[in-house]
């Protein structure tokens, strides 16, 4: 039978764990981690997954954005941003939450808004790959912007049918 014994440094010992926590933090703030700013459910990372997205709120888009760019969300709000933003709770959403961010922004054009007179776009707002945001904006002089929810078509007026009963 053969023993061995070693002597172990406890100091020794104690800077390597050091060592190896200090290498595994600045690894992880190097590389990102876990970025404090909260995200969507919701992940659209391509074209079609954003077509998708819109459809499951019954519209019917065209298959490629109209217009796409980085936006910079305001760092303080204004009136003007705290209104939209207020949409965008109304959602679910909350750009506050990326206030001083780049994100992108997809803008389609919506081929089935109900009685629409003039065009309508749906715009997503992204981040990492995550819808935080984005409205329905109906181009008409009585236009206006509202949730990604697809509005109920305004009832025509119709005349009742004449009555088949027979008279009497």
């Amino acid at each position: 039978m053969l023993v061995m014994t070693a002597k172990v440094d406890k100091k020794k010992i104690a800077i390597i764990l050091a060592a190896v926590v200090i290498v595994v933090a600045g690894l992880f703030l190097i590389f990102g981690g876990n970025d404090s700013t909260p995200t969507s459910s919701t992940g659209v990372a391509n074209n079609d997954a954003r077509v998708a997205f819109l459809k499951s709120f019954g519209w019917e888009v065209t298959t490629s954005p109209v217009e796409s760019g980085q936006v910079r969300i305001p760092e303080s709000g204004n009136d003007v941003f705290n209104r939209y933003n207020e949409l965008q709770k109304s959602q679910g959403y909350d750009l506050s939450a990326y206030a001083g961010k780049t994100v992108m922004r997809y803008v389609y054009q919506i081929n089935n808004f109900p009685d629409a007179t003039a065009p309508v776009y749906a715009t997503l707002l992204v981040y990492k790959n995550q819808v935080i945001g984005g409205d329905v904006t109906d181009t008409s002089a009585k236009g206006s912007i509202r949730s990604f929810k697809m509005p109920q078509a305004v009832p025509q007026e119709t005349t009742p049918p004449a009555s088949t009963a027979p008279i009497t």
